[in-house]
């Protein structure tokens, strides 16, 4: 065996079925050899967020992996891992090295260099003999702590070498210790939050990942909690509970502005409170309870009052313990359930006009109430793009339960919602798996809606298509006076038709549900479709930047 060969066997034990790839490496002939398929995106970045969103929407349970080659592959990856990074997504990168004789020398690309500041762990593979205790730590690293991408360099000439066969057939998987909480840490924060008065949690993707949602909801209904969630942790709580507040990130529903602001504690579960404008901020001065598995996040962006380091699973039933002995108190759920769905109400009619509105172009709105109509939150999982389809989506749309929606993220680009969008789709192939995105970020990577055709990744992909640059009109006032820099244009359907999908382009309102009906038939047909809409310019938002 080669050290090729012995990767791919350690990958598979690992219970690896996939290998997102482009363009080539060893590793792809030896993993599609044991039956890892490998799967060839239209270029790295793409295969990235196909890796990331696979990672997440199996909650890092089987290896997320992609491999490139050196120099150009390596350096197309970057944006995507980025992504990765700033999102804590759990996937495994296994760059090509330059040979050993020059891979340092000017002008190579340094994978190493490069690559530091945005993954949890780098190593490169100097020595094949090396080849089983540098794949047991990464992957090791890969599953604990604050996740995020882990990273292997090898050589092209070290890929090549053969070793010892037993090294791949003595690797054992790392078992993973959860880190466990203080009994102390979590009596004090149990006291804090019975005597707090108006109590609100924000969950975070960190309940996702420890599969601590039915632990999330036990704990908010013994205390009558509100609870909301940040833009990544979206569907942690159950958007549809009559607890459910929405997701506070750079936008937000009514509800999730007025109890933030009126809450005198918050207890953060599995969030890092990092100041972001994708994250609404805590206004004002608030006791603070934080759930968090990495000390970093720790009196970061406010002072922790009561911090706890440990699992999220542990660490909520532990405090829905500890109130229990303590006694829950007198508040009155249903109270607490009306005031939200009040709140709600009274925010939803000022925007019931444009979520139900018949004018051409199509406002985005319409098609995002006519598809929570058409569809079971729980039978899908919904991602957006960056810039006006995050900001129109998140604060309407509501999640069913855990990873019903991938919401992302703090470092990211146009164009990420295909990709994650397939990801979901190879983890999860029984979900309605669809992605929105506006027509600059089709713009992108849409010739990546082949790789879905090609491989059969039965998903439906939503371009909101206005021909503008919509959102940075206020950016550009001269520039698109002058030069009218905002303007694109394209005709996606065709695009997505000669790539050959199913494609639709959508004009009139009324034929939106039937578009999405349809879209679900075929995906289950296993053919990916296309839906274009016509939009509006729309530039209106939900207390955007919590304003």
């Amino acid at each position: 065996m080669n050290v090729a060969d012995t990767i791919a066997a350690i990958l598979k034990s690992e219970g690896a079925d996939y290998l997102f790839t482009y363009p080539t490496t060893p590793l792809i002939d030896a993993c599609a050899k044991i039956g890892v398929r490998p799967l060839l995106c239209r270029q790295e970045r793409v295969g990235v967020h196909m890796a990331d969103a696979y990672a997440r929407t199996l909650d890092g349970t089987k290896p997320a992996v992609f491999a490139m080659q050196y120099g150009p592959g390596a350096e197309n990856a970057f944006p995507g891992v980025a992504t990765a990074y700033s999102d804590s997504s759990p996937i495994l990168v296994l760059p090509l090295g330059h040979p050993r004789d020059r891979a340092q020398v000017f002008p190579h690309f340094n994978i190493g260099k490069a690559f530091d500041g945005i993954t949890k762990h780098y190593e490169c593979l100097g020595q094949s003999q090396e080849t089983g205790a540098v794949m047991r730590r990464a992957l090791s690293r890969l599953k604990m702590g604050r996740l995020g991408p882990v990273m292997v360099e090898v050589p092209v000439d070290v890929m090549k070498e053969e070793i010892d066969p037993t090294i791949a057939t003595s690797h054992i998987p790392a078992t993973i210790a959860t880190p466990g909480v203080s009994s102390a840490d979590i009596d004090r924060a149990a006291k804090a939050l019975l005597n707090a008065r108006r109590p609100v949690i924000v969950a975070g993707q960190g309940v996702l990942y420890a599969r601590a949602s039915a632990d999330l909801v036990a704990l908010a209904e013994a205390l009558a909690i509100p609870v909301m969630t940040t833009l990544e942790g979206k569907s942690a709580f159950p958007e549809t509970h009559p607890l459910a507040l929405g997701c506070g990130a750079i936008v937000m529903p009514g509800p999730v502005h007025q109890f933030l602001n009126r809450a005198d504690l918050v207890l953060g579960v599995g969030t890092s409170f990092t100041r972001h404008q994708m994250n609404a901020t805590i206004p004002g001065r608030k006791t603070l309870i934080q759930i968090t598995t990495d000390e970093r996040d720790l009196n970061k962006a406010y002072s922790t009052d009561y911090p706890i380091l440990g699992d999220a699973t542990l660490a909520l039933q532990a405090l829905l313990a500890a109130v229990t002995d303590l006694g829950v108190g007198q508040r009155d759920r249903h109270g607490v359930e009306r005031e939200i769905a009040d709140s709600y109400q009274a925010w939803l009619a000022g925007w019931l006009p444009k979520l139900t509105s018949d004018e051409t172009p199509i406002t985005p709105y319409r098609a995002i109430w006519d598809f929570m109509k058409a569809v079971d939150p729980d039978t899908a999982i919904v991602t957006h793009d960056s810039g006006s389809p995050r900001d129109q989506i998140t604060p309407f749309y509501r999640a069913g339960g855990p990873r019903s929606y991938l919401g992302w993220g703090k470092s990211h680009a146009l164009g990420s919602a295909l990709g994650l969008s397939m990801g979901t789709k190879l983890a999860a192939p029984d979900k309605f798996c669809v992605s929105f995105q506006g027509d600059a970020a089709f713009g992108m990577c849409g010739l990546d809606f082949e790789t879905a055709v090609r491989n059969e990744i039965a998903i439906t992909a939503v371009v909101w298509n206005n021909n503008s640059m919509a959102t940075e009109a206020h950016a550009l006032p001269a520039a698109h006076e002058i030069y009218r820099v905002r303007d694109i244009r394209g005709t996606y359907a065709e695009m997505a038709t000669a790539m050959g999908g199913h494609a639709e382009r959508i004009t009139d309102p009324r034929e939106i549900i039937p578009a999405y009906e349809r879209a679900r038939r075929i995906n289950a047909e296993g053919r990916p479709v296309l839906i274009e809409m016509m939009t509006s310019h729309e530039i209106a938002f939900s207390h955007r930047y919590g304003a």
